[in-house]
């Protein structure tokens, strides 16, 4: 019991990577019906639809007196970080499967070191630097694999493309979020940036020529409890346990504990999805985790 009393942040840290992982399987499973603006959309009205009664259940105000410019940032994050970035992902997924997609994934760390350098005055080490050529050499290694199972090479190369720039807009988004973030409430921010991401999500569907098709996808017979249960753990309670992780240990040990999801995505999709090890992903995900809690860390 004292072990697990004194290291109950890392627990969650650990927990949130394991839960997260599960949602990344659920989404790949939904997605094979399920389109990808669909799919984001139902998660995310889901989650505030989760999120509103638990921060009237935890004492937390839903409109708290925060200025208006901190309101339409945390709108353009979600907009950004959560509509766009998370329908682009949920492409990728589609495309690369869930193990190759958590090579790629590998590079959010990165983005956000960079971004973070250039907007908030922080400083890259070497160290971090070194774990940036891992990450790097981790995608490409993916990208030139002559075993692309049912891919053709154009195919391949979109899907890392694409998970490119989800990563780059997740993070931009995150970036954007964090002066705000420093100095007000983790739920209320959170929500807000949902938010964001469902009234962007609401353009796309009424500006699209196939939306009706879209919004039928999410009941697609035979998937939505992949639906419903990826946008429980993935858009809901990975969110409430990242939070909790990050309230009782070091916000650094938590963001490598979290990074582990990578691990734990490559091994589920090859016991649930039965993607295959390939040597050449195996030392991909070896050199790309290595190199993200590099980064995280030093």
């Amino acid at each position: 019991m004292n072990l697990f009393t004194t290291h109950f942040g890392e627990i969650l840290s650990l927990l949130t990577a394991i839960v997260w992982s599960a949602a990344v399987v659920l989404f790949k499973k939904s997605g094979e019906k399920v389109h990808p603006i669909g799919l984001n959309f139902f998660k995310d009205v889901f989650a505030i639809a989760l999120l509103v009664p638990t921060m009237l259940l935890t004492a937390r105000t839903l409109m708290p007196d925060a200025p208006l410019k901190d309101w339409l940032i945390l709108l353009a994050s979600g907009a950004l970080g959560i509509g766009v970035a998370d329908t682009i992902f949920f492409q990728s997924l589609n495309i690369l499967g869930a193990g190759r997609s958590s090579i790629v994934d590998c590079l959010y760390s990165p983005f956000i070191i960079g971004l973070s350098i250039l907007w908030l005055g922080e400083s890259l080490t070497t160290m971090q630097i070194v774990g940036v050529v891992m990450i790097l050499s981790a995608v490409l290694a993916i990208s030139g694999e002559k075993e692309t199972d049912h891919l053709t090479r154009g195919q391949l190369l979109i899907g890392i493309v694409l998970g490119v720039l989800a990563m780059a807009a997740m993070a931009v988004g995150v970036v954007l979020a964090k002066p705000v973030l420093d100095r007000s409430e983790l739920l209320w921010v959170t929500t807000t940036r949902l938010v964001g991401g469902v009234l962007v999500l609401l353009i796309f569907l009424l500006l699209h020529p196939e939306r009706l098709v879209i919004l039928r996808s999410i009941a697609s017979p035979g998937h939505r409890r992949y639906t419903l249960a990826g946008a429980f753990l993935g858009g809901y309670l990975s969110m409430i346990i990242w939070l909790a992780g990050m309230k009782y240990t070091q916000a650094s040990i938590a963001a490598a504990l979290n990074q582990t999801n990578n691990i734990f995505i490559f091994i589920m999709a090859a016991m649930f999805l039965h993607e295959r090890i390939t040597p050449v992903r195996l030392i991909a995900i070896i050199l790309g985790i290595t190199g993200a809690i590099i980064v995280g860390v030093a």
